[in-house]
């Protein structure tokens, strides 16, 4: 009884193995659908939608920001960062916090400028 069962456990093992190589080299670009080509500039999800229109700092948040920080103005219940409802930041402490990535905070500084503004301006309005 015991040899049978080694016997199909045995191929199942081989078989697993054989997936998981399988997996190893083909699954990255299988799972990515990665053709070798570079994504558009327009798939940036923190470009703005029109190059002429100012960047909307709540939507910017929402994106950005909202998975971590709670603010009620922006319907956020982010739990990671602080609560920004009633800080009372201005906005240069706001850029500086997203240039900087203050502790675990990473850095935005990636954002383009007129965005990281937008930001800032709607925290220093929405937290006060």
């Amino acid at each position: 009884m015991l040899r049978s069962i080694d016997r199909v456990l045995a191929w199942v093992t081989w078989v697993v193995a054989a997936v998981l190589v399988l997996m190893l080299l083909a699954g990255p670009r299988v799972i990515a659908n990665d053709k070798g080509k570079k994504p558009a500039a327009t798939t940036n999800p923190y470009a703005s939608t029109a190059a002429t229109s100012a960047p909307d700092g709540k939507a910017l948040f929402v994106s950005s920001c909202g998975s971590c920080h709670t603010l009620g103005a922006a319907g956020t219940s982010g739990q990671i960062g602080p609560k920004l409802d009633g800080l009372g930041v201005d906005a240069t402490t706001v850029k500086s916090a997203m240039q900087a990535g203050p502790g675990p905070m990473p850095s935005f500084s990636s954002l383009p400028a007129a965005q990281r503004d937008a930001i800032a301006k709607f925290v220093a309005a929405s937290s006060r």
